[in-house]
């Protein structure tokens, strides 16, 4: 959540736990079930490959809309544990990197211009940005050395 000029937005990450690499993404003007509808609907790869969703308790993923989607593609639903840290750990740490990588020290002139910059920063996240977690590969270079 962040302010753009005077209105509060939010984006929505979807991470692939396996190589923290963003799956999906959405942005918006409102924290609802129907963000993360279009984070679900940002996903390139066959959704019935997805096998467990795990989210905090937050309504926007406990709702019908997002149970549809689960449900459709046969995903099973995971949620955090109260007052456990752990159980969010990799979304935690994305999240930050997020914040301090993409939020700080950016100006949006609109949303159009949010989800331009978000398209521009995920794609950077998965395929140049390294990670130590991952033996200094990128996400997706993770994930293709992984699946040889």
């Amino acid at each position: 959540m962040f302010k753009l000029g005077a209105k509060w937005h939010y984006i929505c990450l979807l991470i692939e736990f396996f190589n923290r690499e963003i799956i999906g993404y959405s942005a918006g003007t409102n924290k609802t079930a129907q963000l993360g509808q279009k984070a679900f609907y940002s996903i390139t790869r066959p959704l019935n490959q997805i096998t467990l969703f795990h989210t905090d308790r937050g309504n926007e993923f406990k709702n019908k809309i997002i149970d549809n989607i689960l449900n459709t593609f046969n995903i099973k639903r995971s949620l955090s544990n109260k007052g456990c840290p752990y159980d969010n750990a990799v979304a935690e740490t994305t999240y930050k990197s997020f914040k301090t990588e993409f939020i700080k020290g950016q100006k949006f002139i609109n949303l159009t211009q949010l989800k331009y910059k978000l398209f521009d920063f995920v794609h950077w996240y998965n395929n140049i940005r390294i990670h130590g977690s991952l033996n200094y590969l990128t996400p997706v270079e993770f994930r293709k050395q992984q699946s040889i």
